[in-house]
């Protein structure tokens, strides 16, 4: 195989290889070819408005030259890139090949060629490199974040929000450090993670994808040099917000900060822990016999053990959670620090940001599947509660203080403590107990399972 040959089974990393249909949706988006085509994007808008800003020299574009500038955008391809690609390999500058092709795109023998190839110098006009690559990225992440990763969260969120409803009656013994606790039930344990990802959820979404088009340092230097009465903070602010659907910083160095970055890739990272946390509490539950997964046929959970269905669905997606947040936790720690007004570390690492929102969509895909495989277990729901008459402990002793008996809680440590309770025992118990006849008859009426305080009703509102 020669180095120009590809095929996924020899990708090096198993996004572009093993699960390259599972992260699809991402690859236009946070590719190279996705930053080149935002890098278009920007120069188009900014070289039209820059037609639009009443310069004698640059005289508003005609409507067909905007509509060629425009499909450049629309119809941007693979075969696109691989010119721009081309340009790079004499430029070795990846941006100004941008401009560069656009330039060229300019020529030709009718009258919008021309009237392009006249003000082709207004391409890049007074702009950095940064101020097309920081406007892309942001571009390149709203467009990720709302298109394919929220989407993503969401069905996970509809999926467990169904389940909260559906188990929300079905009684289960907790477990507080591996021991028995008293019991909730199913569906407002996977309330609980909907509350929690509802939160996370918000987070994403608000934070402001942010950019800044302000030349070499971010104080316009260049843009003041050509036009000094010009207002081009308001100019540059008008492109970012009302052509791009940005929001516009005013205060940067050569590099947009990065904060917003960093910010995003955080919000990403607690929804990921929460989403591991969720994954791991699955598997236990499965260990349990809470939960059975749905077999399909002629799947293979082991190599020599034939009865195995292994939770694979849920180990998979926490070690993609995993790998998402330690790549996003550098980016989000690395971006915002740069040297002074700039250096090109946060080039190289920007160039990952598809690569931690990729392993996040996989671990969406494969708790999602995971969790459309799973089927409650009631019958070994109601044994393990049926076994934890000790449970009810907690309900005697404070009915106990309540009435004013005296040494509640020793009495029940000593009653049950590392000893095998029965439901004769504590029934002997409360009958020992100088209560009112109407609790005491309350007390000997209530079960493991029927102790669950407000669980239904939590699990319903959510």
């Amino acid at each position: 195989m020669t180095t120009t040959d590809f095929n996924p089974i020899s990708a090096l990393s198993p996004l572009d290889g093993r699960y390259a249909a599972k992260v699809s949706a991402l690859r236009p988006l946070l590719s190279e070819y996705g930053l080149m085509h935002r890098r278009v994007q920007v120069e188009v808008e900014w070289f039209i408005a820059l037609s639009d800003a009443g310069f004698k020299e640059f005289k508003p574009l005609s409507s067909a030259a905007r509509a060629r500038l425009r499909r450049l955008v629309k119809k941007f391809s693979e075969a696109d890139a691989e010119e721009i690609k081309a340009i790079e390999r004499t430029t070795n500058h990846d941006v100004k090949a941008v401009e560069y092709w656009i330039k060229r795109s300019f020529e030709g023998n009718t009258s919008v060629h021309g009237e392009l190839l006249t003000a082709s110098e207004f391409v890049h006009f007074a702009c950095t490199s940064e101020d097309i690559n920081n406007t892309s990225h942001a571009l390149m992440l709203k467009a990720a974040r709302d298109e394919v990763m929220l989407p993503a969260l969401d069905g996970i969120v509809a999926t467990l929000r169904r389940m909260a409803h559906q188990f929300a009656a079905v009684p289960m013994l907790s477990r507080t450090h591996g021991q028995t606790a008293s019991p909730t039930t199913v569906g407002k344990e996977i309330a609980n993670v909907v509350a929690r990802l509802q939160t996370a959820r918000a987070r994403i979404a608000a934070v402001k994808p942010l950019a800044k088009m302000n030349g070499a340092v971010g104080n316009f230097n260049a843009h003041l040099s050509a036009w000094p009465r010009h207002d081009w903070e308001a100019f540059s602010k008008a492109v970012i917000e009302k052509q791009l659907k940005l929001t516009f910083n005013p205060y940067t160095i050569q590099i947009e900060p990065h904060d917003y970055m960093a910010e995003l890739f955080d919000a990403f990272t607690r929804a990921n822990t929460i989403l591991i946390d969720w994954a791991r509490d699955v598997w236990g539950y499965i260990s349990l016999g809470y939960f059975k997964q749905r077999t399909k046929a002629g799947e293979i959970g082991s190599s020599t053990m034939p009865h195995k269905v292994n939770p694979i669905d849920f180990e998979n997606a926490e070690g993609n959670f995993g790998l998402a947040s330690a790549v996003l936790t550098h980016l989000s720690q690395k971006l915002p620090v740069s040297r002074w007004q700039r250096d090109l570390t946060d080039s190289t690492v920007l160039r990952n940001m598809g690569v931690g929102l990729g392993y996040a969509l996989l671990g969406y895909d494969s708790l999602a599947k995971g969790l459309g495989k799973l089927e409650v277990n009631e019958a070994a729901l109601a044994a393990d509660l049926d076994a934890a008459w000790e449970v009810l402990a907690e309900p005697i002793q404070t009915v106990m203080r309540r009435f004013g008996l005296p040494n509640p809680y020793e009495q029940l440590k000593e009653l049950t403590r590392g000893k095998a309770i029965t439901q004769e025992s504590i029934r002997a118990f409360i009958e020992g107990l100088d209560l009112p006849k109407a609790e005491k008859a309350r007390l000997l009426k209530l079960t493991p399972g029927g102790y669950t305080g407000l669980a239904q009703e939590l699990a319903r509102r959510i």
